[in-house]
């Protein structure tokens, strides 16, 4: 493509530096409106600039793309009320057996559920498990939040609905959903383990350190219960029997509260049950102080069998007492029970039907549907099954997100009609072909310094066209492997600095304003793991992509 005159050029490249700026520093000083209002800005210059003509920018928005990224939020939304995550995040910690292991278990749950429901969702809802589970165990939460990140990026790869930027290359390749998961999926499981191996050895005196203070605050807790236990063992807690009384009427009384307007035919007799309980305790104590005072009157000789006697008496009160709460806690749960049977019924089914719509939502990914109209098709059905008003639900998606990439492909589209992508391309092209070793290395290197510096969407965006023509001039394979290669590199790219990806810096923010546990995730401590760890595990894995 030749150069567009001057002035466009010049206009052009004003408008996408700033939509960078903005992209990449949301909150610059001199202008800190964020990268939504950053990318509808540079879009907007580029019609003001006449880079583009106002039809040219609408017919630049990709709405496959925005219908599959609506979809798969929206879908997202309703696994999360299905409590999906939370299940996700309680296998984090069942059984867990140390530092190490919990590593692990981060990494990869955290691969597995972004591939399948998006690395900024995964990142969003473990942050906080993450955080509460090292705060419990006496762990420093900084490995475990990289881990969470980074393997968050690294599986996310594995699947097109995995990041924005594989969103983009699933559209416009027309790779097949199964043939996108099996060219990538060998890569991203050796990367992932990889990623576990670098980050056990850059932190294995921290975790193993970790690890004893831990099991030692285990056997300082165990001890504290065995004293705990042996202080309030039945042989003492008799003391506690003074207290039946008030604690029978507080129960009586809550038992009352709870009841239902349907059950008021029962309240007579929870009234009638209590007059016994008092009549039965009022009986009780005039027969035993009878049998006491004619005891304490026959002899002195007799006062350790009184002493007996007083304590059965107690403990026949008590167990009275006891018994007769206890029907009463049985007349309550009678009561209630066939309204709570019911309700945990109703939610288990509408949480088996959401798991199943999203498994066959998946199902018709690998069948080779169309994965706009799937997303939306599931997203809809989940809309219907809840019986609800779906505003709530369609409140929590992101429509920042879509405006942003409304403006980012106006943007972007502009950017590519001055020319300058194309010369760009054109100088490196000879040397990043990718049928020898070297030309896929030098193609990796590029994509890998775009995706930090324009961030990986707008590099997808920008070199996937041309990176597909100059593959498909050698074969149909070498294009579809070009797509991959791009698909990977540019999401494990995000894992370089904290500014890479968006999973990193939600995984950032969110711990930074976790109630009770936040954590400052600084933007040294991610650079000194990410740049090994990017660097490392692209050239292991590059070999892998088919």
């Amino acid at each position: 493509m030749a150069m567009a005159p001057t002035v466009k050029v010049v206009l052009g490249s004003v408008a996408f530096a700033i939509f960078w700026v903005l992209a990449v520093f949301p909150s610059v000083p001199f202008l800190p409106v964020g990268r939504t209002a950053g990318s509808l800005l540079g879009a907007m210059l580029m019609v003001v600039f006449r880079v583009l003509t106002p039809d040219e920018a609408f017919a630049a928005i990709d709405l496959p793309i925005l219908g599959l990224l609506f979809g798969t939020m929206v879908v997202s939304v309703y696994l999360e009320r299905a409590d999906m995550f939370e299940y996700l995040g309680k296998l984090l910690s069942w059984k867990s057996k140390g530092a190490r292991d919990l590593l692990c278990r981060v990494s990869v749950i955290s691969a597995i559920s972004s591939a399948l429901f998006t690395n900024d969702t995964s990142c969003v809802v473990l942050t906080e498990f993450i955080l509460k589970i090292t705060r419990q165990h006496n762990l420093p939460p900084h490995p475990f939040l990289l881990a969470l990140a980074s393997s968050a990026n690294i599986g996310s790869s594995a699947t097109p609905i995995g990041n924005p930027q594989n969103l983009v290359i699933a559209v416009q390749s027309k790779i097949a959903f199964g043939s996108f998961v099996f060219g990538i999926l060998p890569a991203m499981l050796v990367g992932v383990v990889v990623n576990i191996l670098i980050l056990m050895c850059m932190y294995w005196k921290l975790l193993s350190s970790a690890q004893k203070d831990e099991e030692d605050a285990t056997a300082e807790v165990v001890a504290d219960g065995d004293v705990i236990s042996h202080r309030f063992s039945p042989a003492t807690m008799s003391h506690l029997t003074s207290l039946n009384y008030q604690e029978r009427n507080s129960r009586l009384e809550s038992v009352s509260m709870q009841s239902s307007p349907r059950m008021n035919g029962q309240v007579n007799h929870v009234e009638t049950l209590r007059n016994r309980i008092d009549s039965t305790e009022n009986e009780t104590h005039s027969d035993s102080s009878g049998v006491y005072e004619s005891a304490r009157n026959s002899s002195a000789s007799k006062e350790i069998t009184n002493d007996s006697f007083s304590q059965k008496r107690d403990e026949t009160v008590s167990s009275r007492r006891i018994e007769s709460m206890d029907r009463l806690g049985d007349l309550s749960s009678m009561q209630l029970s066939s309204g709570d049977f019911a309700t945990k019924w109703k939610r288990m089914l509408w949480k088996s039907c959401v798991y199943l719509v999203t498994t066959g939502m998946l199902i018709a990914f690998f069948l080779g549907l169309n994965m706009s109209w799937t997303a939306l098709t599931a997203a809809l059905a989940l809309v219907v099954l809840d019986f609800k008003d779906a505003q709530p639900c369609l409140e929590k998606v992101s429509y920042s997100l879509l405006i942003f990439f409304c403006g980012m492909f106006i943007t972007v589209d502009g950017f590519n009609k001055t020319g300058i992508p194309s010369a760009l391309w054109d100088f490196m092209e000879p040397y990043a072909r990718i049928d020898h070793t070297a030309g896929i290395g030098i193609l990796a290197l590029v994509i890998l310094v775009l995706s930090n510096v324009a961030s990986n969407v707008p590099t997808v965006l920008l070199l996937g066209g041309r990176v597909a023509v100059s593959a498909g001039a050698i074969s149909a394979a070498d294009e579809k492997k070009a797509w991959l290669i791009l698909a990977w590199v540019s999401t494990v790219a995000g894992n370089l600095s904290l500014l890479g990806s968006a999973a990193n810096l939600i995984v950032c923010e969110q711990a930074h304003r976790a109630p009770h546990v936040g954590y400052n995730l600084s933007f040294w401590k991610h650079l000194k793991f990410g740049v090994p760890s990017t660097i490392i595990i692209t050239s292991i894995c590059l070999a892998l992509i088919r």
